[in-house]
């Protein structure tokens, strides 16, 4: 069986990734149709004529032997008895003989059957094989009809097969005399195994032979098609100069030419795109630091106004606040251009040590608790009581998770948030989860877009540049790990940060799922207990209860299994 299953996967393979074999397989399929469709309606057209030219036949020579019988009968003896008289008519008509037969022309040999129905007192007479005449066909000739009839005969004298039976009445001194010609059918049984064994020879060859064509013909079109998939992969991986060899004017050497000047075109596209985003990536490098220059002597300033602000009326007080506050963004968003300009270029580096993840959650708590506190909006903590140790950069980490929680607090509308650490032996993953107002279709993918926002007139509480989840993604793959969003409306957004335990390894199945269930946290009350069946999924994670991390601030609340899920 596991052969079985091995061969019939690599031929539905093989079957799926070859077109020349699909076109041969195709084309003999239907041919093989077409031939046996043929070859039945020439065999029973060969067959039928065949029967035709012996019924006809046959019904000539009852003619001919009627007329002999009655013409034998009239001239005999009426003295001796009814057997030797039907004898004797027999042995006039042409038969087999005891040499397997005579030649009677077209209706072949056959054997004379004469039989004379009883008649009172009278028994039976006949001569010849009569066991072999059908009833049926004896009840057509009693009734004065010429008939015939195919039956199977098992002839005495060696053959044993299909016959043809013609019977007809007599008009002799023997009123009730009947006489039938068996004729047997071996020589058209014979005639039609040539035909079908003929047949079946040239379907044969002809298979063959357009076997032969269609791989011919479909290797002329695979070729190409080959060609351009291997180019197209070259193409692919970067080498912009491969065409394909054009030859001819037919349709082949059309779509080569098609397909040359697309890649040419492509070429160039990608050639100016690669400079355009070689430029965009040393002018926003360049531009944030040559900013960094004007900006520190404008913080300068802002920061000796602000020094003196009591001495100022309130309307410049408050102007000198505003200022200081969006220094600070403006400061925020050239380092996020500063590090976007380093993953671009492909120089960021991880600073990866071993350590404590519940670290960098608590440290990322301690950032955003001022805006939870701000918002009114309850910080959920779920950490396992053992450490989880893996090799990560923590100063990015940390970034991830400030700004996963941040943009929680932007949304949840003053709805509890959650933060869940969970690892198993291979990876180890963070969820934020927030109540507020969701995702809508599709925007889980564009929500990791730069400056992207769901809904532009709403305020950011975090002051945040836009690129925070951009910045996140990129630092989640420096690790080999992921960052995936879910949501919906009026359910709120879930993000998962999925990280390797080992530097070096690509993470694989989260400890933690993206979608959660139906149960919610309410702000202000313990959490509810989820049932055994879905606590075992969180057991999984390696820590079968959760613990409370006393440094996370008054605002957080330790749940059990399950809590804001």
């Amino acid at each position: 069986m596991r052969w079985s299953r091995t061969l019939s996967s690599g031929l539905a393979h093989t079957w799926r990734r070859s077109l020349q074999l699909r076109v041969v397989a195709s084309t003999l399929s239907l041919s093989l149709i077409v031939m046996l469709v043929l070859g039945v309606v020439l065999t029973s057209q060969i067959t039928d004529r065949l029967l035709e030219v012996k019924i006809d036949a046959a019904t000539e020579e009852m003619e001919r032997s009627r007329a002999l019988v009655e013409a034998q009968l009239a001239g005999a003896d009426d003295s001796g008895s009814l057997t030797v008289r039907l004898d004797g008519a027999a042995a006039t008509l042409t038969n087999r003989g005891s040499d397997a037969g005579q030649d009677t022309g077209v209706a072949g040999t056959f054997d004379p059957v004469l039989i004379v129905p009883g008649d009172g007192p009278r028994e039976p007479t006949s001569s010849g094989p009569d066991e072999q005449i059908p009833q049926n066909l004896r009840a057509f000739v009693q009734n004065d009809q010429i008939a015939y009839q195919f039956a199977t005969v098992d002839d005495p004298a060696g053959y044993s097969g299909p016959a043809l039976i013609v019977g007809s009445p007599t008009e002799s001194d023997i009123s009730t005399l009947e006489l039938y010609l068996v004729f047997p059918l071996g020589g058209e049984e014979r005639t039609l195994a040539l035909v079908r064994g003929t047949l079946l020879v040239g379907a044969g060859v002809l298979l063959v032979l357009l076997a032969a064509i269609s791989m011919i013909v479909a290797r002329q079109v695979v070729l190409p098609i080959r060609s351009a998939s291997r180019i197209a992969v070259r193409f692919a991986d970067g080498r912009l100069k491969e065409r394909m060899p054009v030859r001819g004017e037919d349709d082949i050497a059309r779509l080569a030419m098609s397909f040359n000047e697309m890649a040419e075109s492509l070429s160039r596209q990608i050639t100016q795109l690669e400079e355009y985003g070689n430029l965009q990536k040393r002018f926003t490098s360049d531009v944030s630091h040559e900013l960094r220059t004007p900006l520190t002597t404008v913080r300068m300033a802002a920061d000796l106004i602000h020094d003196g602000s009591d001495e100022l009326d309130p309307s410049l007080k408050r102007a000198s606040e505003l200022l200081v506050a969006e220094l600070d963004r403006f400061e925020s968003l050239l380092n996020d251009l500063l590090e976007i300009s380093r993953h671009d270029a492909g120089v960021a580096e991880l600073a990866s040590e071993q350590l404590d993840l519940r670290m960098c959650a608590r440290a990322a708590i301690g950032t955003v608790r001022h805006l939870a506190r701000e918002t009114s909006t309850e910080l959920i903590v779920d950490l396992p009581d053992e450490a989880v140790n893996a090799d990560v950069d923590p100063r990015r980490v940390e970034r991830i998770l400030r700004n996963l929680l941040a943009n929680a607090i932007d949304h949840s509308e003053g709805k509890p948030i959650l933060l869940r650490l969970r690892a198993d032996d291979n990876a180890a993953a963070f969820v934020v989860r927030d109540q507020g107002v969701g995702l809508r279709p599709g925007e889980e993918k564009l929500v990791f877009n730069r400056f992207w926002r769901s809904d532009p007139s709403r305020v950011r509480r975090s002051g945040g540049t836009g690129l925070g989840l951009a910045i996140s993604v990129e630092d989640a793959n420096l690790h080999n790990g992921k960052l995936e969003a879910w949501g919906e409306p009026g359910r709120g957004a879930s993000f998962r940060l999925t990280l390797p335990r080992v530097r070096g390894r690509k993470a694989g199945r989260s400890p933690l799922p993206l979608v959660p269930t139906a149960v919610h946290a309410v702000q202000g009350k313990p959490p509810p207990v989820v049932p055994e069946a879905d606590r075992a999924v969180e057991n999984t994670a390696g820590s079968e209860h959760t613990g409370a991390n006393d440094s996370a601030g008054a605002n957080e609340h330790v749940p059990s299994e399950g809590a804001a899920t």
